[in-house]
């Protein structure tokens, strides 16, 4: 049986940074402490002008390509996902193929808002493992900021640009154990945008202000509700307990839903990976920027297992069972 595993990973943050002061520099009726006590947050990075989402998951993908010690001419599929693509078209991974010089093989963006990276692992996954790729790159990236209203508190201290990466490869031995995937489109007035190609606009208004727009408890509901539906659907799938599990690479949209998260798991808060403090809610870059960051410390190691989680608008969920 032909498994994918993780061959390398890879992540980048824009160098501005934006920290809870400087908001409230900026006149956001908010403080450092308010931001803290009800996100965990302190800080975001913010993709500087003319940087654009291609080129932060540009800068992920080649460190993933050197951690994975391949060539980018070896990468054959291409798969990034996002909610804030550089153009309406062509697809942000289109760009990035051509950034990094390996064309011909299937190039697309997936939007599942924060889960865009776990669908987007999840299909790429599918396609190792029947034979169709013999090295795929998995992206998510985002430059968020950009879609913000800097005088709504309740979204605007929230999120942050990044991106992250990782390389796919086939292995006899196991790597990805399982993917899930789910969507319930009855939720979508809880995390969304009123904008797009075809709705929203008015006659002889600038195409602009797409605007993020978020029920903050209802959305911390419903994740806390799905995410440990889906603990629970990966382990059985795995046929696993929760003492199998090394670490939890979970979506860093709010520490309180992480440590809610690891309470269900019976995991000790050591065995989390946790970025949303210095990052933010990077949306479809958080997972595998918290991956990167989970490796490149030490913390995560070879053979081990992990669970990584995430949820967003849609209402989307989805998580995956991998051994490092």
């Amino acid at each position: 049986m032909i498994y994918s595993r993780i061959a390398g990973t890879g992540s980048y943050l824009p160098e501005k940074v934006l920290t809870n002061d400087d908001l409230v520099a900026m006149g956001v009726d908010t403080s450092d402490e308010w931001i803290r006590e009800r996100t965990g947050i302190e800080q975001r990075h913010v993709a500087a002008e003319g940087e654009l989402t291609s080129d932060l998951a540009e800068k992920a993908a080649r460190k993933a390509i050197e951690a994975a010690g391949i060539e980018a001419e070896e990468i054959d599929f291409v798969i990034l996902g996002t909610t804030s693509s550089d153009v309406v078209f062509p697809s942000t991974a289109c760009k990035v193929q051509a950034k990094l010089g390996c064309p011909g093989g299937p190039a697309l963006d997936v939007n599942a808002a924060c889960t865009s990276f776990m669908y987007a692992l999840s299909i790429a996954d599918q396609y190792v493992r029947s034979g169709a790729s013999k090295c795929a790159l998995v992206m998510g990236a985002e430059t968020l900021t950009r879609m913000l209203d800097w005088n709504d508190r309740t979204t605007c201290v929230l999120f942050g640009d990044g991106a992250g990466a990782v390389i796919l490869k086939p292995s006899e031995e196991p790597g990805i154990l399982s993917t899930h995937m789910h969507a319930d489109g009855n939720y979508t007035d809880l995390l969304h945008t009123s904008v797009g190609v075809s709705s929203g606009f008015k006659e002889n208004e600038p195409r602009a202000g797409v605007k993020v727009a978020m029920k903050g408890n209802e959305v911390f509901k419903m994740a806390v509700k799905t995410l440990g539906q889906t603990v629970v659907e990966t382990l059985e799938a795995n046929q696993m307990r929760q003492s199998d599990i090394d670490w939890l690479v979970p979506h860093q949209a709010n520490y309180r839903i992480i440590a809610a998260t690891a309470k269900k798991l019976k995991m000790d808060m050591d065995q989390v990976i946790v970025t949303v403090n210095q990052h933010g809610n990077t949306s479809a870059a958080s997972v595998p920027l918290a991956l990167d960051h989970g490796v490149r410390s030490g913390k995560i190691q070879r053979g081990q297992t992990m669970l990584l989680e995430a949820f967003g608008g849609g209402f989307t969920w989805a998580s995956a069972m991998i051994r490092y």
